[in-house]
């Protein structure tokens, strides 16, 4: 019997979706707030969590949160800036099973990718990536067993179990130039970790290096960092290149650090994410770049 190939996954959505701006143009002036999210999740595939990023939630917000959203849904789950920017990767076994038993582990089957988001001021440092990617749990199973660990922190708000057995994904998205290195690049591979294809208006380095059975891109604004909207010939450009990362493929003119075979070519599962909220282009630039590749 021929072995049924599953249809590639292409999520779209938006960093975050808690934004005052954003009243009265994305969301409705009447909408309360407390329906943001509920609304937001009805015109994109997927959003990420960025409070996750400034403090550790509880785990009746990720409840909250899985249930307000569609049955088949997904969220991207930014991890801690105390473990990439404060503790800058090193001796975070316990900052990290205290993420984990914030709650991270409700959502479920709406799990997505965790991205790690580096800051400019950390460069490439090989061991200390090595262990940091060492240290991940592979499953919600090893992430429910290492959120046990957790301190007095969350003492009497903790989360610790796994809702099911599912592998976990993890994205890094670099922001100092000394991360285009093939060394970075083969310890990604090797743990299955994304690089995130971040389009920073050329303020941070981008490169096209496939580490993963997936694709991670974070869509900042091409002209402008966070404010500039995407025009139909560059949203034309990037569902392209969705395309062919989906399909297995890689773009002709793909920046590459290293010249190893990409994995993930029988094709791959592709998550994106706009970022430039600040003048409320996210929502409108997700849901038109979507409109392309139905």
């Amino acid at each position: 019997m021929q072995a049924v190939r599953r249809v590639k996954d292409v999520r779209i959505g938006i960093s975050g979706w808690s934004y005052a701006g954003w009243r009265g143009r994305f969301y409705p002036q009447d909408l309360p707030r407390r329906r943001e999210l509920e609304y937001a999740s009805r015109k994109v595939s997927s959003i990420e969590i960025n409070g996750s990023f400034y403090s550790l939630q509880r785990p009746t917000s990720y409840q909250r949160w899985y249930d307000e959203t569609p049955r088949h849904f997904l969220f991207a789950v930014k991890g801690s800036r105390f473990i990439t920017h404060m503790k800058k990767l090193r001796d975070v076994d316990t900052p990290l099973a205290n993420f984990f038993a914030s709650g991270v582990l409700r959502l479920g089957d709406k799990l997505g990718p965790i991205l790690w988001q580096l800051p400019p001021s950390l460069g490439f440092h090989p061991d200390r990536v090595r262990s940091f990617l060492e240290l991940l749990p592979r499953t919600t199973t090893e992430a429910a067993k290492l959120a046990r660990r957790h301190d007095e922190h969350l003492a009497g708000r903790s989360w610790t179990r796994a809702l099911s057995h599912r592998r976990i994904r993890y994205a890094f998205e670099i922001r100092h130039p000394s991360f285009l290195d093939a060394e970075f690049t083969r310890l990604l591979r090797r743990h299955r970790a994304a690089l995130v294809f971040a389009d920073t208006a050329g303020q941070f380095p981008y490169a096209e290096e496939i580490t993963a059975d997936f694709v991670y891109l974070r869509l900042h604004g091409a002209d402008q960092l966070y404010a500039s909207r995407y025009t139909d010939a560059q949203l034309d450009w990037w569902a392209e290149r969705i395309r062919t990362w989906r399909d297995g493929g890689e773009p002709a003119d793909a920046e590459r650090i290293t010249d190893d075979p990409p994995p993930g070519r029988n094709g791959r599962d592709v998550f994106v994410y706009f970022d430039n909220d600040a003048r409320v282009h996210a929502p409108f630039d997700a849901m038109r770049l979507a409109e392309r590749l139905q």
